[in-house]
């Protein structure tokens, strides 16, 4: 599968849920939810296993430049911020899809 096609199916994916999540009947929603929630956590946890801080806490995924990313690197603070929250609260999208699709 091509890179174009690999980010085509994964942003289309992401365009279904949002659209279930904003208008879908409830029983759509879920049993959508019942197996997304254990795909997304799963896949949260596996980019994150990637993430990991070497023995100088930097991490080990993330570009090195000359003094290396300190952990947590972007992609565990991201986590944090759509998975915990952070003091802005959630955001709710506004108009159609992101992704122009």
């Amino acid at each position: 599968m091509s890179d174009d096609a690999i980010r085509d199916a994964v942003l289309r994916r992401l365009d279904l849920l949002d659209h279930v999540a904003d208008g879908g009947d409830p029983r759509t929603v879920e049993a959508l939810a019942r197996t997304e929630l254990h795909r997304l956590a799963e896949g949260w946890r596996l980019l994150l296993t990637v993430h990991q801080p070497d023995h100088d806490r930097r991490c080990q995924a993330c570009p090195r430049g000359w003094r290396g990313k300190r952990w947590p690197c972007q992609v565990w603070r991201m986590a944090h911020r759509q998975l915990i929250g952070d003091a802005t609260g959630h955001r709710v999208r506004k108009g159609p899809s992101r992704h122009g699709r």
